[in-house]
């Protein structure tokens, strides 16, 4: 895929695209100088929400450079996300019952990370291998999950029916926002489980995104965001017939979507019922994009409003999880130490000790937030606020807790009263 602007949908290839959502010059989300040193530059590329009339998919329209975005020593790993473990084991459940998986048959997954999806088939018997571009492939291997540190693309796919023999199931969760071709990607995932196997996509759900006004998901890493309808088309593209779909609540809602070329599976209800919900919600009209654009900007003024009106009475403000979207909610909204005094991460995390993309706010050990009280603690990660107040709250944390998105608000400390 060529870097820079595109001009063109990168599923249908059409165009123009209308512009949605602005949401300017941000660095890269992993680009995290060293607190403590003078600030350097940071390397800014266009951040722009596109929408294509044609097929109906959501995506940016600035490709920055992968090494950049995927540098070998990517920090993130699934297996450190409750939400996401336990996404996992129901996905091999779910999957291992509807399609009647065998033990002896092969599984195959895209982007495998750290192996966590991969470990739950791993210990029901099958054999595994996991396809993944950095270095949290070693993690997986060293799990016993084997994994091999490539790209997935054709000559891959080739290879692995060639060594390992056609795979059962694949699966790509949270993958095809990232991939840089999605049509060729979808090509040869169809031909590498032929007429008998089975896709299974996770990708995060736009209907979900546009509902919650999830901008800060909005990334340079996210090139895409689907809803069914533009991931059927695409994978139509391969002859890949969708026939079954569920709404899961990871990264703040998501949808798992099941596709084969084999006739034997027919299209269920789920399928009619989401693409209904899409129209009854007018997710493909223009009009509701410029909405979700307008209600944006009132979201973000809210929370200024919100931190500056605390601030100015001299409240102490921390953040609490330093995410790859807290970075687009401190660019956009401009977030800096005058409003956010530091950002908490647990202990150990490779982040603490360096400065927010784009911003000069710290992060710091979450032990300063209990040492210090301060008087908020900002959730970055909202989407599981549910998961972070009664832990900090049990950690011995005593002040509020602000909620940035969808509408800014306060939620009163449960552990008072």
């Amino acid at each position: 895929m060529q870097l820079g602007p595109i001009t063109n949908c990168q599923s249908c290839q059409s165009s123009p695209l209308e512009p949605i959502l602005f949401v300017g010059y941000l660095p890269p989300v992993n680009t995290m100088p060293p607190a403590g040193q003078p600030l350097d530059e940071q390397p800014c590329y266009p951040l722009q929400l596109v929408f294509c009339p044609a097929c109906t998919l959501a995506q940016i329209n600035f490709v920055a450079p992968p090494e950049i975005l995927f540098a070998p020593d990517y920090p993130y790993t699934t297996g450190t996300t409750r939400i996401l473990r336990e996404n996992f084991a129901q996905l091999a459940e779910e999957a291992t019952a509807l399609l009647g998986l065998k033990t002896s048959q092969l599984v195959v997954d895209i982007g495998s990370n750290d192996g966590t999806l991969l470990g739950n088939f791993h210990k029901r018997g099958h054999p595994v291998l996991g396809i993944e571009p950095t270095d949290k492939s070693q993690l997986a291997n060293a799990a016993g999950v084997r994994s091999w540190n490539r790209f997935f693309n054709t000559e891959c796919a080739a290879q692995v029916v060639k060594e390992l023999g056609r795979p059962a199931l694949v699966t790509a969760a949270n993958v095809f926002a990232h991939i840089p071709d999605p049509v060729a990607i979808v090509a040869a995932i169809a031909d590498m489980i032929g007429d008998e196997g089975v896709f299974i996509n996770e990708s995060h759900y736009f209907l979900s995104l546009v509902e919650t006004l999830q901008y800060d998901t909005i990334y340079h890493e996210h090139l895409r965001y689907y809803s069914l309808k533009s991931m059927v088309r695409l994978l139509e593209t391969a002859g890949l017939r969708v026939f079954n779909v569920k709404l899961i609540p990871t990264h703040g809602g998501s949808i798992r979507v099941y596709a084969s070329r084999n006739p034997k599976y027919v299209p269920n209800e789920t399928v009619a019922r989401q693409l209904q919900a899409e129209e009854s919600f007018g997710l493909h009209t223009v009009p509701r994009m410029k909405r979700f654009a307008q209600d944006t900007f009132k979201s973000k003024s809210g929370l200024l409003t919100l931190l500056g009106g605390l601030r100015e009475q001299n409240r102490r403000i921390f953040a609490i999880g330093a995410p790859s979207r807290a970075s687009t909610l401190v660019n956009y909204c401009g977030l800096d130490s005058s409003l956010v005094e530091a950002v908490m991460e647990v202990s150990g995390s490779h982040k603490i000790g360096k400065l927010m993309p784009g911003s000069d706010i710290p992060v710091d050990n979450e032990e300063r937030l209990y040492r210090e009280q301060p008087d908020y603690a900002l959730l970055f990660s909202w989407h599981i606020a549910e998961e972070i107040i009664p832990n900090l709250t049990k950690k011995g944390f005593k002040g509020d807790f602000i909620v940035p998105l969808p509408s800014p608000h306060i939620i009163v400390n449960p552990g008072r009263g």
